[in-house]
């Protein structure tokens, strides 16, 4: 996995838009080393720093946007 932020599409955004709106408990699963990790929680925010965009979870977990591998069962 290279450290350079890759820039997702604008769908994306949307969607991760939408799930903070909502509020409600989705399934994440995000790339963090060699295995794959899974959190269930809420989208509290997404915000960028250093150039690179994140998602904040309701519990506090940061996950850099192009390391998610799939956000409430879409790709």
């Amino acid at each position: 996995m290279t450290d350079a932020y890759e820039p997702l599409d604008c769908s994306l955004h949307d969607r991760i838009e939408d799930l903070a709106t909502r509020r409600r408990v989705v399934r994440i699963r995000y790339a963090d080393g060699a295995d794959p990790l899974e959190a269930d929680d809420t989208v509290a925010d997404w915000f960028v720093r250093d150039g690179a965009e994140f998602l904040r979870t309701g519990s506090g977990l940061e996950i850099r946007l192009d390391r998610i591998l799939e956000i409430d069962g879409q790709p």
